[in-house]
């Protein structure tokens, strides 16, 4: 499975400015790779391109061997009175409740399962939108912020064992961290605006793993390449 882009153009409806001009960038294998730039360079735009939801664009959008992709965010929310426990017991698909229960304990999710959605965090609530995804068939999921408001040392327990969950499945995962992107994405697609030449430039990343051990040395020359990339 591949994610292909070629000659990508969007403007929105009254805008005369352009979202995305020829953009390209191809992504040959299955991982967890980030998109990565500031507010309003198009992250979002892109990831609801790629999910179907924005239509009027122009140029080749190839998902090559993949048939779902689902898109999670992080203002996305529940109804406040629905319960967790119950919410989540109702989503999953025959089979997987064994997986279910895994990712509850890796989400650190066990004493929120009786509370109603309006009663958690912010990082609480940004965690279950995340796992309701986690159940399901796709090729490609894009998480975008969706770790907001969660501690570090729970988003990066959270994220090693996806990667280790789910290894033949493209994730796309838009972030403002670039230490975090740097450490955990295969590659990063910095967006750098329809005015700049070239609009992406594609990084390299360490790709962290619970069996890997990380350079910190190649670390932080990924991370001065990503913000040198960005400015």
């Amino acid at each position: 499975m591949s994610l292909h882009i070629q000659n990508l153009t969007l403007k929105y409806p009254g805008s005369s400015n352009f979202v995305f001009q020829d953009l390209s960038f191809e992504l040959k294998e299955p991982g967890f790779n980030s998109l990565f730039g500031p507010s309003g360079v198009g992250k979002t735009s892109l990831a609801k391109i790629l999910t179907g939801d924005i239509r009027h664009f122009s140029g080749e959008v190839d998902h090559e061997g993949m048939k779902t992709s689902l898109y999670s965010y992080n203002t996305e929310r529940l109804p406040g009175w629905s319960g967790v426990g119950k919410h989540l017991e109702k989503i999953t698909p025959a089979g997987r409740q064994e997986r279910r229960e895994e990712l509850i304990s890796i989400f650190g999710l066990e004493d929120s399962l009786r509370q109603r959605f309006s009663q958690l965090s912010l990082g609480q609530q940004n965690r279950v939108n995340l796992l309701r995804y986690l159940f399901q068939d796709f090729d490609l999921l894009i998480m975008d912020e969706s770790l907001a408001n969660v501690d570090e040392l729970t988003r990066e327990k959270i994220i090693l064992r996806i990667k280790t969950l789910y290894p033949q499945r493209h994730f796309l995962y838009i972030s403002h961290n670039v230490v975090e992107v740097s450490k955990f994405c295969r590659e990063i697609v910095v967006l750098r605006g329809a005015e700049r030449h070239p609009q992406t430039i594609v990084i390299r990343g360490q790709d962290a793993r619970i069996d890997r051990e990380i350079n910190k040395g190649r670390l932080d020359q990924t991370m001065l390449e990503i913000v040198n990339a960005s400015s």
